[in-house]
């Protein structure tokens, strides 16, 4: 597989060392996740591995010798309890570090401003240092990071002339973001998606607003409920996807 991507020019993601098993699992072929991946390929500029939580210092090493790019993914590590990445070692081993939500159902709202909240304290609370992540390397992950980790950073990533016009305009006069001092700790510690205005898409608005110009919400929001029963039925699960409080 990754011969092929190499030859076809085409990039990899991979979930990898995403929890306690996935390294266990590798030492009983002798490995550290990076060992592996290194033997058969997978490592490179044209990659990018999500999780990356159970790592130790050679694969970190190994991760910035070898360029491959890293997701952050804090919201489902947390909320699937696999722990906590070494993004502050990843950073300073000079690996590329971006953001990713994951899915759903391990994340909820697969919501970025609030997954850049997250990425910005989390790491600070484990290594009880406060400045451990700032909030600019949190938004440099979500945009310019991303873009590189997809070999997009010439074309998408940040504001600059040649580049697509991508972007996302939040109102910062809500009451909730107020006051603030600095725009970009407003944005990655205060702002959600409820608080995005415009989002432009290589120069297209898709949300104008706060409202999608693309899609109707409303026969999303159907459509969703109507496909999430028939998946809950078809497992055989109805009564047991529920909450632990009765409804009435």
């Amino acid at each position: 597989m990754s011969g092929l991507s190499r030859e076809k020019r085409i990039p990899i993601t991979m979930h990898c060392a995403e929890v306690k098993a996935d390294r266990e699992f590798f030492a009983t072929k002798g490995h550290t996740p990076m060992s592996y991946c290194e033997e058969v390929g997978l490592l490179g500029p044209r990659t990018v591995l999500v999780h990356m939580v159970h790592l130790d210092d050679g694969d970190i090493a190994a991760l910035a010798r070898t360029k491959t790019s890293v997701a952050h993914c804090p919201t489902s590590n947390a909320k699937l309890a696999s722990g906590v990445c070494r993004v502050p070692d990843l950073q300073r081993a000079g690996v590329n570090v971006g953001l990713g939500t994951d899915g759903a159902p391990c994340n909820n709202t697969c919501d970025m401003l609030q997954e850049m909240k997250l990425a910005g304290i989390v790491h600070k609370a484990v290594s009880f240092d406060p400045m451990a992540v700032p909030a600019e390397e949190v938004l440099e992950m979500a945009t310019i990071n991303g873009a590189k980790a997809l070999g997009l950073e010439e074309q998408v990533g940040s504001l600059e002339v040649g580049k697509k016009a991508d972007f996302v305009a939040v109102n910062m006069k809500r009451v909730g973001l107020q006051p603030w001092f600095s725009p970009v700790s407003a944005v990655v510690f205060a702002a959600t998606g409820s608080d995005v205005d415009l989002v432009v898409v290589d120069g297209k608005a898709v949300v104008e607003k706060g409202k999608l110009m693309t899609m109707d919400e409303q026969e999303i929001i159907a459509e969703a409920q109507r496909r999430s029963k028939e998946v809950v039925e078809r497992a055989g699960l109805n009564g047991v996807v529920k909450g632990r409080w009765p409804l009435t």
